[in-house]
């Protein structure tokens, strides 16, 4: 059997949980980020570890309907909020059959919600009312957020006013300050309409960046996973494990000779005799094709030694130099996991390690661990 793994670490998943809630006020809220299939860790193994949040957010209906089936699996009820609203009437009201929680961000999501309302007692009653403080993509706008919260809150809806930074890595950019003061504004006018009226600025940077305005609610996504969330300081430093572990196993070994190259378009040639090891992983797999001095780790009978991947990555395999290194065909080859650290690759392949997991496939295994 082929050998590409991804192994997610449930123990990690909900340790990242506790150091996220140690950072927030007690009546401060989770809504823990599934979306994209849990950052590609998958929403079946990732909502039964991440059971300690207070609710879990996702992008679309049937994500929504996927989180709802893993909660179902552990006989457990959290809400569960689109946080880009619905796409049409009838998602409206599949949202209310469900009791699904719904972002508002647009005027005909409000028409559906006035034309048709959601029992009382509906978690569906909650509007999170989407405000565009900076970011620029979705939300209502200063001149229009109040009046749309009126209109809700006279339909009876409990409002969750909610943006979203758009630079709260870089903890120092001048945007956050101006998107902070815009949204804090327009929340006070909002409690002055709705005494009980919440608010959720937070990702995860925000989370660390800005404890002053969690509010009600934050919304913890790549922190979650072990990923860093923030510019100046890694996801250890921040006491973050991470959650997924890609590997593989050597399937060849060989010691070209010098001025032999290996892979396509011949990218690396060998200076000397030189052996390298084929391993059983690559862009098919979803590593990434193009990557600047990534390494990986081999655990053989000797231990565990750092190695660097050289020559192309292929669809099917990739290369990686173990000239003076004792290791044979069956070890084990850690793409990311504790070392390197999926940041570290992202580096190398000039992306966020955000992108590397949602844009692994599925032809790896995937296999669930409690360590």
């Amino acid at each position: 059997m082929r050998t590409a793994t991804v192994t997610i670490d449930a123990a990690a998943l909900a340790h990242n949980l506790q150091v996220i809630k140690s950072q927030l006020q007690p009546d401060t809220k989770v809504l823990a980020m599934v979306k994209a299939d849990a950052y590609g860790h998958g929403v079946d193994k990732t909502v039964p570890a991440l059971i300690a949040a207070d609710g879990f957010g996702v992008a679309c209906m049937s994500e929504a309907l996927a989180v709802e089936d893993a909660l179902r699996a552990v006989d457990t009820v959290r809400p569960v909020v689109l946080i880009e609203g619905v796409f049409s009437r009838d998602e409206w009201l599949d949202a209310i059959a469900h009791d699904f929680g719904c972002v508002i961000h647009h005027d005909e999501q409000l028409h559906w919600a006035l034309e048709h309302k959601p029992s009382d007692d509906s978690f569906c009653r909650t509007i999170w009312l989407k405000y565009n403080t900076g970011m620029n993509r979705i939300g209502f706008g200063a001149d229009e957020i109040i009046d749309k919260a009126k209109l809700l809150i006279d339909a009876g809806y409990q409002i969750i006013l909610t943006s979203h930074f758009a630079c709260s890595d870089e903890k120092e950019h001048p945007l956050n300050a101006v998107q902070i003061e815009r949204f804090n504004h327009a929340l006070q006018a909002i409690l002055q309409l709705q005494s009980s009226a919440q608010g959720s600025l937070c990702n995860s940077a925000g989370i660390f960046n800005f404890p002053q305005v969690h509010h009600n609610w934050v919304r913890a996504g790549i922190a979650l996973y072990g990923a860093k969330p923030v510019a100046h300081c890694s996801a250890a430093d921040l006491g973050l494990l991470p959650a997924m572990t890609l590997s593989a196993k050597i399937m060849a070994i060989h010691t070209l000779n010098a001025g032999d190259s290996v892979g396509y378009a011949a990218l690396w040639s060998a200076t000397d005799a030189h052996k390298i090891a084929i391993v059983s992983i690559g862009y098919g797999d979803g590593y990434p094709r193009v990557v600047d001095g990534a390494k990986v780790s081999i655990i053989s009978q000797s231990g565990t030694t750092t190695c660097a991947i050289i020559g192309r990555v292929a669809m099917d395999m990739l290369m990686i130099d173990v000239d003076g290194v004792d290791v044979a065909i069956g070890d084990d080859v850690i793409l990311w996991g504790d070392a390197p650290h999926i940041d570290e690759v992202a580096m190398c392949a000039n992306t966020i390690g955000y992108e590397l997991m949602c844009r692994l496939t599925t032809r790896p295994n995937r296999q669930l661990t409690n360590k």
